[in-house]
């Protein structure tokens, strides 16, 4: 048996969404079944959740990048690094991959 979930949410979400599962090759509903699926898989969000302020993407000033940079010059002075074999093997690991 099968057991329906109604969701209300904004008009533009939902166009937005239609559009984007759609250009993958799916659609909404599976959407949805793919994340409750993947929840229960992980027992959990199947995503990383942040707060809002949180964002590691948000822009860098230029002085930030250069100290980001100074610092892996010195950490990779001092040893302090992985090879590329290293960090695809931990992220292998770490999602299943």
């Amino acid at each position: 048996m099968a057991s329906t979930i109604q969701v209300r949410v904004d008009d533009d979400l939902k166009i937005r969404s239609d559009a984007l599962f759609k250009d993958l090759g799916t659609d909404t509903t599976s959407a949805i079944r793919m994340f409750l699926t993947q929840a229960l898989a992980v027992n959990g969000f199947p995503f990383e959740i942040k707060r809002a302020n949180a964002n590691p993407y948000r822009a860098l000033t230029e002085q930030e990048v250069l100290d980001k940079l100074e610092r892996s010059r010195e950490h990779a002075a001092q040893g302090m690094y992985k090879n590329a074999t290293e960090v695809s093997h931990d992220l292998r690991t770490k999602y299943g991959l």
